[in-house]
């Protein structure tokens, strides 16, 4: 079957579907020996398929690392300096996640999806495209939560409103399920992922949001790392996540 050729390298693990442009871009991708394009299509069952003079194999070894993202870190799927900022004067060039990959892990693994710069928690890492385009997008349902702390007490009232779905930028959210820790404090958890969503949410319903942190993705939960660390997932954390995306 035809496919875009950024599009399998992703699914075989070779790259995120990012990167794999890059590599197309850079005339490091051949079909057939010819260099290929940049949106050009290819069966991956009859055509050669070559990165960097290497065939590409049906399936390399898929890797699987979760890390605690901190506040302040850009989740970035291109390798490349993060953007440039000037603070009191002072210029910078801020951290991405990819800055926290240890050297020999750099360019195997990208971030799954996104956390903006200022939340903060679990953040899936891995080569596995398949697994990637599963938990990204909406129609898989798959299940993120975060704990929310708000600037000031919030009501029963405000809490049922973010349960039920509100519409943002002229699109309707999802239901949520929503649980109370405390006054100011709750638990969220989303099948879906628009842009900064839930500071968004809480926005419109009055209570902006003063700490953001994701604290579960589908199967995979840890309280124990610290922030900016990461480690690969054990057998039965891979095993119990692809079972629950319904990869065999």
């Amino acid at each position: 079957m035809l496919e875009r050729i950024q599009k399998i390298l992703s699914a075989r693990g070779i790259a995120s579907r990012r990167k794999a442009e890059e590599y197309i871009e850079q005339g490091l991708v051949t079909v057939n020996g010819t260099v290929a394009t940049l949106g050009q299509k290819a069966d991956p069952e009859v055509d050669k398929i070559e990165v960097s003079g290497k065939v590409m194999e049906a399936r390399q070894e898929m890797l699987y690392y979760l890390m605690n993202k901190p506040r302040g870190v850009i989740t970035e799927n291109v390798t490349r300096p993060g953007p440039i900022v000037k603070t009191n004067g002072q210029i910078r060039v801020e951290t991405t996640v990819l800055d926290l990959i240890p050297p020999n892990l750099r360019g195997k693994i990208y971030p799954v999806g996104r956390l903006d710069k200022d939340s903060e928690g679990l953040l899936l890492l891995t080569n596995d495209g398949v697994l990637a385009y599963r938990l990204t997008h909406p129609k898989f349902d798959h299940e993120k939560e975060y704990e929310v702390m708000v600037t000031h007490v919030i009501k029963d009232g405000q809490l049922k409103k973010l349960q039920e779905g509100m519409t943002i930028s002229g699109e309707k959210t999802k239901p949520a399920v929503v649980r109370r820790l405390g006054d100011s404090l709750f638990r969220i958890t989303l099948t879906e992922g628009k842009n900064r969503q839930i500071r968004r949410m809480c926005q419109k319903v009055g209570a902006p949001v003063a700490l953001l942190k994701r604290v579960r993705i589908m199967t995979l939960t840890d309280t124990s790392i610290k922030p900016g660390a990461l480690r690969q997932l054990t057998g039965s954390e891979k095993t119990a996540l692809l079972a629950a995306i319904e990869i065999k």
